[in-house]
């Protein structure tokens, strides 16, 4: 038995907010620069976004949340994550202006 009593099931991990994400990735630092480059092509800072006439100027990380992903669901076998070898699970920030919180939810047997 696991602390959470679940030896078989599924772990949901969400960000709880509108500027952040979770996903599940190799912890490399090659591929970590091309994601963030990646990211900033495809939605870059600094940029007029039609979400600043709100008042806000995080428009870019809204969309970058929104490309990302705002959970991942993973299994549970024998009471540990079952993950590929090289995969990790990973939070981002895109704005970290306010207090955020991230969410674990286990379900199963």
């Amino acid at each position: 038995m696991t602390r959470s009593g679940v030896r078989e099931g599924l772990c949901l991990v969400s960000a709880m907010h509108i500027t952040a994400s979770i996903w599940v990735n190799d912890d490399e630092e090659g591929l970590w620069k091309d994601f963030w480059e990646l990211l900033e092509r495809l939605a870059p800072s600094g940029k007029d976004y039609q979400h600043h006439l709100t008042g806000e100027d995080n428009g870019d990380a809204h969309l970058k949340r929104t490309l990302v992903g705002h959970q991942a669901l993973l299994p549970i076998t024998k009471g540990q994550l079952d993950l590929g070898p090289w995969e990790q699970v990973f939070y981002a920030e895109f704005d970290g202006r306010r207090k955020k919180r991230v969410v674990v939810k286990i379900i199963g047997d």
